[in-house]
C-alpha cells in the first residue's frame, strides 16, 4: 500500500470566509474518505486548533 500526505502552505491564506469553509472541508474530506495524512503549515490559530497535532516553530526551531 502507498502511503500519501497532502502538503498544505497556507491554504487558507487572503481567503473570504466563505471559501476557507469550503477548502478546510474539502481538505477534511480527503483525510476522512482517503485516510490522508494532512501536513498544513498556517498561522491561523482558528484553523491550528482542528488539529490533532500541533508543531509550533519559531526562529527555526521547534517550540
Amino acid at each position: 500500500m502507498i502511503e500519501m500526505a497532502i502538503f498544505a502552505d497556507e491554504p487558507t491564506g487572503n481567503l473570504d470566509s466563505k471559501t476557507t469553509d469550503e477548502v478546510m472541508d474539502l481538505l477534511k474530506e480527503c483525510v476522512k474518505s482517503f485516510g490522508q495524512t494532512l501536513v498544513m503549515i498556517t498561522h491561523n490559530n482558528e484553523i491550528a486548533s482542528m488539529s490533532d497535532r500541533i508543531i509550533k516553530i519559531q526562529d527555526g526551531r521547534v517550540c
